[in-house]
């Protein structure tokens, strides 16, 4: 009954009839499925940013972090919210420049300069 109304609150949310691979694999756990499930819906919520560009950072996240299935899962996700071709594109050169321009700084131990730290906030 717990991982039902789960699944249907996922459902519910994402306005499907379907609960994919992810969550079927989290219902051997079902606390770890509902508070995963929870945090997932509170994060991924209109907010701040619109839901494309919450999608768009999830793939970037996930594409860096190797996770194959939710990079696929979030592109879909993204597509269905209005991102085309070469929004992805775009985005995919985005993640390959900032990996591989941290892995420069990180490399060098190169110093933050004062004016960006905090985020430029004085």
């Amino acid at each position: 009954e717990e991982i039902k109304l789960v699944y249907d609150d996922i459902m519910a949310t994402r306005g499907t009839n379907w609960v994919n691979n992810f969550w079927k694999v989290l219902a051997t756990q079902p606390v770890l499925l509902k508070r995963t499930w929870e945090g997932v819906k509170s994060v991924m919520a209109d907010g701040a940013l619109d839901s494309l560009t919450k999608e768009m950072i999830y793939i970037a996240v996930s594409a860096t972090n190797g996770c194959n299935y939710c990079t696929n899962s979030h592109t879909a996700g993204a597509r269905s919210k209005g991102m085309t071709d070469d929004m992805f594109a775009e985005l995919m050169a985005i993640v390959g420049m900032a990996n591989q321009t941290n892995s420069l700084a990180d490399g060098f131990q190169v110093e933050v300069d004062m004016q960006f730290k905090n985020g430029g906030r004085r």
